[in-house]
């Protein structure tokens, strides 16, 4: 026996719209995490060069050595 709206679970044409929305909604989600995990890639980019900048500025003011300068540099994996 069929619902009052077509088809064995009773959804009919209402299926389609409700698997259409699923669709959109899971590419959506997709592309939004796609996003996020190369904007965090580029933000942690960003605080390295940072941070690669700030110890640049202390040797070049003579506030760190020229090994205390690698040591650093490395220590940031750059």
């Amino acid at each position: 026996m069929h619902g009052y709206w077509g088809g064995p679970w009773g959804f009919g044409w209402m299926g389609g719209i409700f698997m259409l929305i699923f669709w959109v909604l899971l590419i959506i989600g997709f592309v939004w995490f796609i996003r996020h995990l190369v904007s965090s890639r580029s933000c942690y980019a960003h605080h390295s060069d940072a941070a690669l900048e700030i110890l640049k500025q202390r040797y070049a003011k003579g506030e760190i050595d020229k090994k205390e300068f690698e040591e650093k540099k490395k220590d940031l994996g750059l």
